[in-house]
């Protein structure tokens, strides 16, 4: 592909806006009390990673309202209508180990819990939502046996591959107890970035309490909503993600099925998550002043109540006008800007602002899953990555913005021709 090859731009396209979600009170997913708190409403959106062969296939995508609002009584966010788990991940186009970034944190943290909890030959690490097994291939290295659940078939069958122990699964309650009753308890039990992606965190918090063995860890890491909120991530808001979490709401769902939280970490990743480490009530952890200074945090930004979630839509209609102002001065002044990274983030972050392919030309990315397919709504090509180097684009785009330092060195060579790299979240920011 070169420059000639790129369609041109219509911006008065560019520049429609999905249609509103109509408003409705509804009943929060875990406790059952009417949601009345709006925190984000992104309008009707396609699935996020649902990934199409087409264009005209990715342009014609069902949409479904995304709208994410606060339950005053157990202070869980969440979207307000859930999509079917097996719409969404019966054929999965995400795979972790595409990341190098993500491997490393997740090598890291299999050094630090075999470290930290004695893990060894005799311990069964479990983790959910398994993935392609990223994760639990350092734990093996280790010589430690594992067990991979993933609903996703296609992404199961990677890690089966790969020879990772993995079964296709809807992890709750039931599927714990099947387990266990196979001889599967958990000595040590892992969640990353799963916990928000159920849409009943009841079931699944109940299968934890029944999978875990008496003195067992779970930890669980996601998204911190305050970090969310404070950086105005609302790009992480798409139908997968049904809930938004906090320590105050997580907190309160461990314990009603028993889970004691007794450690609590603050990383980096996804724009700043927390690893949680729960486990029994009467486990013998004892709780770190960790827990109580992220719980003081939270309650200082509110997140207790209503007022914690005002004004974010307004935040978000700015981050999008000034994206949008920027794109249209860069093609009229007849620069070239292409994306990098075709991720779910991506695919709520271009949807919101209204975007139609002629006005982001291709977008590259790293999985061969998804290159040659067409991001969903906005159909939007996806590129392999050489696609840079061929069109040499003036601006590039760095759509999942969390991994913006690991892409600028990946890709440093766009500087030759005098390329610049481009985030829109939390602001625009030209580097």
């Amino acid at each position: 592909m070169s420059r000639s090859e790129l369609d041109p731009v219509d911006f008065e396209q560019a520049r429609e806006e999905p249609e509103e979600c109509q408003d409705s009170v509804l009943a929060c997913q875990y406790c059952r009390s009417p949601l009345k708190t709006n925190w984000a409403d992104l309008g009707l959106q396609p699935l996020a990673n649902d990934y199409m062969g087409t264009r005209a296939a990715a342009r014609a995508e069902p949409t479904y309202p995304l709208h994410a609002r606060f339950c005053d009584n157990c202070l869980l966010v969440q979207v307000d209508r859930v999509i079917s788990p097996e719409t969404i991940f019966g054929n999965y186009a995400y795979f972790s180990s595409n990341s190098a970034s993500w491997l490393a944190h997740c090598q890291r943290y299999a050094a630090r819990m075999v470290e930290r909890f004695s893990l060894g030959p005799k311990d069964l690490v479990v983790e959910i939502a398994s993935n392609d097994g990223y994760l639990l291939q350092y734990f093996m290295c280790s010589g430690i046996p594992v067990l991979g659940i993933e609903p996703a078939a296609n992404v199961a069958r990677a890690a089966t591959e790969a020879g990772v122990p993995t079964e296709v699964l809807f992890f709750g309650e039931e599927t714990a107890k099947q387990l266990v009753d196979r001889g599967l308890a958990a000595d040590h039990l892992s969640a990353k970035n799963v916990l928000a992606h159920v849409p009943d965190i009841g079931d699944f918090v109940r299968g934890v309490a029944v999978i875990l063995k008496p003195e067992a860890v779970f930890t669980v890491e996601f998204p911190h909503l305050l970090r969310t909120i404070a950086g105005l991530q609302f790009d992480q808001i798409y139908h997968e993600h049904f809930c938004y979490l906090s320590l105050l709401a997580v907190a309160r769902i461990l314990g009603d099925q028993g889970l004691r939280v007794f450690d609590v970490e603050e990383l980096d990743t996804h724009g700043g998550s927390l690893r949680v480490y729960a486990c029994h009530q009467d486990a013998h952890h004892p709780t770190t002043d960790a827990v109580q200074a992220v719980i003081d945090a939270e309650m200082a930004a509110h997140l207790h109540r209503p007022a914690g979630y005002d004004g974010f839509e307004a935040r978000m209609r700015k981050v999008r006008d000034e994206f949008l102002a920027f794109l249209e001065q860069a093609h009229q002044a007849g620069k070239v800007v292409a994306g990098y990274g075709a991720a779910a983030k991506a695919n709520t972050f271009l949807n919101y602002c209204g975007l139609a392919a002629a006005s982001l030309p291709f977008i590259v990315d790293r999985s061969p899953a998804k290159v040659g397919r067409f991001m969903p709504g906005s159909g939007v090509k996806i590129f392999d990555v050489s696609a840079v180097e061929d069109v040499q684009p003036d601006y590039l785009l760095v759509l999942p913005w969390n991994l913006r330092q690991e892409v600028m060195s990946q890709m440093s060579f766009i500087t030759e021709w005098g390329g610049k790299f481009v985030t829109a979240i939390p602001y625009l920011q030209i580097f």
